[in-house]
């Protein structure tokens, strides 16, 4: 039997925490390492090594993070001890000399740019943990361990502050500069006791057709990464110091992708990025500077080469693909919208009525201290001409509430600038000051209570506004997209927590109108995990668009019944 265990491909199971765009990292591994002739397995328990792919976008998704590293150290230890334990993605890039010596009982550490060379760590995971045991040496007791839970996350957080300023913040040049260019990695042999760390300073990578891909979304549909990085100066942000500056890809490899994903049976193209707005934008000749401003981003793509690839060139020749199908756009930013980008939304029938935009304030003081780059009246303005141009049109947003500097007046002119637009879609953050960023140095820090406590003020209102745009589609006719059959949990419960979303919703009170056996769809004005769903009483096609009509609402979720 030893035998033949060791003749058996190695196994490895994956965990991956945090976006979509976290997701297609995961997917990408897991794709090499099947190209490798890796078995993957669900069962943590029988892997030979086990990836947690991490998110470190705010101080809850870190804690999550590191509570599901040191839980799988635990299972580890009860039940496998000779797994190797592999931490990739945001955590090691933005703390890669720190965690080794906070995280002991992992193995390797890799970065987002060695996404595809995952099968060569995986293999020097696997020695690391193997000459460990063989020294004797193994992961802190359990009561040490639990002890370190409430340890690990704030270390992390005091970080930041006595790191160097780092200069190329300020800069304007989209590939950074060479000193983060180049790759900082330190291979340390098994026998050192030393995990090996593979992370670049400077992120550099992106995904194009030719990666391998094992896809983990269901069959119907797809997240679709065209950019990678992010140049915006959010003073609240840490994402450009984590996945580096904007990259676009070459849009005949995007739409490569989406061929094959359609001949696959997808039937919902996510097109995503951390700045969808810009795609394109970098790929100009000459372009070396950051274009931010919406007038100075305007005055940039009038200046185009017809020729020149932008998002909306992208957006026309996916809707030429055949097929029935769905293009939506997530990540948008408001300071990179155009006429042209409205004008070729309401052009491309297969493009859904969806847009998701984050403007995180309305307030001029809180706009100025994020950092934005957008003013009050340039959101209202941009918001009006969108609603005109596309006619229902739904708008999904998010704000931050508890910002340095956020007085009561501010929070008011949130909340009634809420009340007024009436967004179809919208989650709120707590602000979560992040070491590192101009924002977590700013005098006017709100204690941690007050910001919750907007959070629920402000989720409040939304969820009367909610309530009346649900109950706006009863007696209209949808075309959805049906997922699954729905569970007793479906019904009785709808939880939903994202950290890119802001948000948590917790049982609702009008469960009671849903009872007996339904499918969960979705319309085009829910995306993915992250808004409503029309829960369908009756046989429809599962995988497939279904016409339906709303027969009731709850909160945020709408209950129909096919045509």
């Amino acid at each position: 039997m030893k035998d033949e265990a060791t003749k058996r491909p190695v196994r490895v199971g994956l965990i991956s925490l945090g976006c979509a765009k976290n997701l297609v990292d995961a997917e990408i591994m897991l794709g090499s390492l099947m190209k490798a002739g890796v078995e993957i397995t669900n069962d943590a328990a029988s892997a030979d090594a086990l990836i947690v792919n991490t998110c470190s976008f705010i101080d809850a998704a870190q804690e999550e993070s590191v509570d599901t590293i040191l839980e799988s150290a635990e299972v580890r230890e009860a039940n496998h001890r000779g797994q190797a334990l592999i931490v990739s993605g945001c955590l090691p890039q933005r703390f890669r000399d720190e965690l080794p010596k906070l995280l002991p009982e992992v193995d390797a550490f890799m970065g987002i740019d060695q996404v595809t060379q995952v099968s060569d760590i995986v293999t020097d995971a696997m020695a690391h943990r193997s000459a460990r045991l063989v020294d004797g040496k193994s992961a802190p007791s359990a009561p040490a361990r639990a002890h370190r839970k409430k340890k690990i996350a704030p270390a992390l957080g005091k970080l930041g502050t006595t790191e160097p300023k780092q200069t190329h913040e300020d800069g304007q040049s989209l590939r950074g500069t060479e000193r983060f260019g180049n790759t900082k990695v330190v291979v340390s042999s098994a026998a050192t006791g030393a995990p090996a760390i593979s992370v670049n300073l400077r992120p550099q990578y992106i995904p194009d057709y030719a990666t391998p891909r094992f896809r983990l979304t269901p069959q119907h549909f797809a997240y679709v990464k065209i950019a990678e990085g992010c140049n915006h100066p959010c003073s609240f942000c840490i994402i450009p110091r984590m996945r580096g500056s904007h990259r676009s890809r070459a849009q005949g490899d995007i739409v490569a992708e989406a061929r094959q994903l359609l001949t696959e049976g997808v039937r919902e193209l996510n097109l995503i990025s951390q700045d969808t707005t810009y795609y394109g934008l970098d790929l100009r000749p000459n372009h070396s500077r950051n274009i931010a401003s919406p007038e100075k981003f305007t005055t940039a793509t009038r200046s185009l080469a017809a020729d020149s690839t932008t998002l909306c060139t992208l957006l026309r020749e996916l809707n030429e693909l055949p097929g029935d199908f769905w293009i939506r756009l997530l990540y948008t930013h408001p300071a990179h919208w155009t006429d042209e980008l409205i004008q070729t939304l309401a052009d491309c029938p297969k493009v859904a009525r969806y847009i998701d935009m984050p403007l995180q304030h309305i307030h001029a003081v809180m706009l100025e201290r994020m950092r934005r780059e957008t003013s009050r009246e340039y959101i209202e303005d941009l918001i009006a001409r969108i609603r005109a141009g596309l006619p229902g049109i739904a708008l999904r947003t998010t704000f931050i509430v508890g910002f340095p500097g956020e007085t009561e007046a501010c929070f008011q002119s949130l909340l009634e600038f809420m009340e007024n637009t009436r967004f179809e879609r919208l989650g709120v953050f707590v602000y979560s000051p992040e070491d590192g960023t101009r924002a977590s140095a700013m005098a006017g820090q709100i204690p941690p209570a007050i910001r919750r406590k907007r959070r629920e003020r402000a989720m409040t209102v939304q969820r009367r506004v909610a309530a009346k745009v649900s109950g706006g589609f009863v007696s209209r006719r949808l075309r959805v997209l049906v997922e699954r059959e729905a569970t007793g949990r479906d019904l009785q419960n709808a939880s939903i927590s994202s950290w890119e979303h802001g948000l948590i919703r917790g049982r609702d009170t009008h469960h009671d109108l849903l009872q007996g056996r339904y499918r969960v769809a979705r319309g085009e004005a829910d995306a993915p995990d992250i808004d409503g769903r029309v829960y369908v009483r009756g046989k429809v096609p599962l995988g497939a668009f279904a016409e339906v009509k709303v027969i009731g609402h709850t909160d945020y979720d709408l209950i129909a019944e096919p045509v």
